[in-house]
Order: structure tokens, then C-alpha cells, then sequence
């Protein structure tokens, strides 16, 4: 396996591990914004770069267009996270994801419904040609 593998596998095994984190002390039925929010606190806790609410500008025509777009966390520049509490995950979940990986030019996201008894029902990997 490839460095670039590894590191992103670790990366984004440490995003898990601070996910389940959360999860456990908060439990689910709470609003998006109180996961956000934790989980980029034990991100940061972590030693893991990450920012919240990245714009996701479109580039059109060779101009770079602010459309509404945010990822609701970006990990170490290159792993795009996006967090759900509904009570079940659909097909257009992880379409957003996989969008944001394209246009970002990213590998890698994870989807995570805190929405979940078990977080781990609840955690979707999206790759982006990895």
C-alpha cells in the first residue's frame, strides 16, 4: 500500500475514534451544530488540522463561483467530513459527499449520522477514485 494510503487511512481512523468520542458522550438527538462542534474540539485535541464550515466554490467556465457550498469539516486539508442527525441516511447523502470530493479534487470523505444508537451504524467512507 501506497504512503498517501496509509496517511489518509490514519487520518481518517483518528476522525472515527474522535466521532465515536463524541457520540458517546453526547448521544444522539441533538442538533448537527452541537456534533460539529464537538468533534472539531477533539479533532484539535487530537493534533489533526481541521476546519469547520470550508466554502466549496464551483468552477465554471474557468471562474470560481461562491454557490453556498460547505463542507462541514475539512481534516488535514484532505479529508472532507460531513456530519448528519436524521433518522436514516439516503442516497442523496452520500451523492453531496461524493460531489464535494470531485469538485475539491479530494479522495476521501466520511459520512457520519449521529443520529445513530451505535455510531458506527452510522458511518459511511466515500472515496473519490482512491
Amino acid at each position: 500500500m501506497e504512503v498517501f494510503a496509509v496517511e489518509i487511512n490514519d487520518i481518517s481512523g483518528k476522525i472515527i475514534e474522535c466521532a465515536i468520542r463524541v457520540h458517546k458522550e453526547l448521544g444522539s438527538g441533538l442538533l448537527l451544530n452541537a456534533y460539529e462542534a464537538c468533534l472539531l474540539f477533539e479533532l484539535h485535541k487530537e493534533g489533526l488540522k481541521a476546519r469547520r464550515q470550508v466554502q466549496m466554490p464551483v468552477e465554471y467556465s474557468g471562474v470560481r463561483i461562491d454557490v453556498g457550498y460547505r463542507l462541514d469539516l475539512l481534516v488535514e486539508e484532505r479529508v472532507i467530513v460531513e456530519l448528519k442527525s436524521v433518522e436514516k441516511m439516503l442516497p442523496i447523502h452520500e451523492a453531496q459527499i461524493l460531489t464535494y470530493l470531485k469538485l475539491s479534487g479530494l479522495k476521501l470523505g466520511l459520512l457520519l449520522n449521529f443520529n445513530e444508537k451505535v455510531l458506527k451504524d452510522g458511518i459511511k467512507r466515500i472515496s473519490n477514485d482512491l
